[in-house]
């Protein structure tokens, strides 16, 4: 009898402790929950309501510095938004045993904004996570040292990064989309806040659930926003703030993560932007400036980061995360009429495609780094002819797989660095790629996603809390 209640009292706990692991397990799903792997996230609902912020309200002074440089990379992609450097500074064939010299080095709050260098200086939004803030900061390109910074407070729930943008910046304007959808124009030389805008509020943007992706465009001293919302797109003058022009939104698309594109499309100059329900061309100078001129819904995937890719005078590639794939966009035109037609689509298993970066064009051919729903050419950076998007001219080596990280060609080479924080520098040979170097250059790197700047010689480069200035220069 005393066996048998023993045996009873052993099956009772096991039961119970098999239930409580189960609860435990399934309860809020944080006590037992499973590491993030990148691109493996739910795909969840966007937009939150909107909050009171006051936005640019402070301004630091640190440090006068003289500084100058003789190229710059002014805003996402560059000069000519196509992640090619024109800058002609000879870059390094090889590195030393220790990899690239590291000239300076900064700790950030998490996320992955990429940087853009204008004049000698470096240009960084950054979330403060202690004083919860958004900050623009600015960098000497020579020595790291940090010139000034200008903040406001807005209260961020951590969710795989907060930072997330790229500021437009020229000799007299500079530009920044907030994670919340706050812009800011400022004096690139002294941090003066010029005029603020907040998009949730006047808009009705419903900023994406894992915070603002979309880099903001300055053309001809207009700044380029999507907002999303009550308009698809807008024009502000940059010298005063004002509105200039707005594009209706009769597809009720969202803001994505992806960025307004400025391409010459059957000779006339537009802006395309892909956002969550569609793709849409707007005129992008003349008396109609922010006139609709095309929509294409058929185009719908939930989550889009990469922007546009002009692929022929008439054609684009379009891309997108989360097992959607890539496709082509054929615009045609019937006198003053356009229409854009979803040409090709396909998964990711079955041609082209990326979840993060835009791709790069060179010549007729298209380079990208596949995502985790290639199957075995996943992670892996391919070639593919302009003229046949399913099948690559060239793979990498299967042994080397790059994530999600960023991919740049300066100098007939090309820099790829991995989520982890390794450094790989291939020569370019136009469709096909040769290992020159590689290098950790984060040690313990972790989601290194933020695309890279290039200027006379120095990568800037970051992961989830660093940035670094990295000499590629051939010195």
């Amino acid at each position: 009898m005393r066996r048998l209640y023993s045996t009873y009292i052993t099956a009772f706990f096991s039961i119970s402790l098999l239930a409580l692991l189960i609860w435990w397990r399934a309860g809020s799903g944080n006590l037992l929950a499973e590491p993030r792997v990148p691109g493996l996230d739910n795909r969840p609902d966007s937009g939150a309501a909107a909050i009171d912020v006051t936005i640019g309200e402070f301004f630091e002074l640190l440090a006068t510095e003289t500084s100058s440089s003789q190229h710059n990379w002014p805003r996402f992609r560059g000069e000519d938004f196509d992640n090619i450097v024109k800058d002609p500074t000879p870059l390094a064939d090889s590195w030393p045993a220790g990899g690239p010299r590291i000239v300076w080095q900064h700790y950030l709050g998490e996320g992955h904004a990429g940087p853009a260098i204008y004049n000698g200086r470096v240009y960084l939004l950054d979330y403060d996570e202690d004083e919860k803030a958004d900050v623009l900061r600015c960098y000497s390109l020579a020595t790291g040292n940090e010139l000034w910074k200008r903040w406001y407070h807005v209260p961020l729930k951590r969710n795989h990064g907060m930072s997330r943008t790229i500021p437009a910046v020229t000799g007299k304007y500079l530009v920044t989309i907030g994670p919340r959808s706050h812009v800011m124009c400022v004096n690139p030389d002294n941090g003066d806040l010029l005029w603020t805008l907040d998009m949730e509020k006047q808009y009705g943007t419903e900023s994406p659930f894992w915070y603002t992706g979309q880099c903001p465009l300055i053309v001809n001293d207009v700044a380029i926003l999507a907002p999303g919302g009550t308009a698809l797109m807008i024009g502000v003058d940059c010298a005063t703030g004002q509105v200039i022009w707005e594009t209706p939104n009769p597809g009720s698309i969202k803001m994505s993560h992806s960025s307004v594109m400025p391409y010459t499309i059957l000779g006339r100059e537009m802006l395309i932007y892909n956002g969550i329900g569609g793709i849409a061309g707007v005129s992008a100078s003349g008396s109609d400036a922010g006139k609709l001129l095309w929509m294409n819904t058929e185009w719908s995937p939930s989550v889009v980061a990469p922007s546009p890719v002009k692929i022929s005078d008439s054609e684009l590639l379009v891309l997108a995360g989360y097992g959607f794939g890539g496709g082509r966009i054929k615009i045609t035109e019937t006198g003053d009429t356009y229409t854009a037609t979803l040409e090709q689509k396909h998964n990711p298993r079955e041609g082209i495609a990326s979840e993060q970066q835009t791709p790069l064009l060179t010549g007729n051919h298209l380079w990208s780094i596949l995502p985790k729903d290639a199957a075995i050419l996943r992670n892996l950076m391919v070639c593919y002819s302009i003229n046949d998007l399913n099948n690559p001219v060239w793979i990498s080596d299967r042994e080397m797989r790059f994530g999600l990280g960023p991919y740049i060609i300066a100098d007939n080479k090309m820099y790829v660095l991995t989520d982890e924080g390794e450094l790989f520098m291939f020569s370019f040979g136009g469709t096909s790629l040769e290992l020159l170097a590689r290098h950790q250059i984060i040690p313990d790197g972790v989601d290194a996603w933020g695309p890279f700047a290039i200027a006379d010689g120095y990568l800037i480069l970051r992961d989830s809390h660093n940035i670094l200035c990295v000499d590629v220069g051939k010195r």
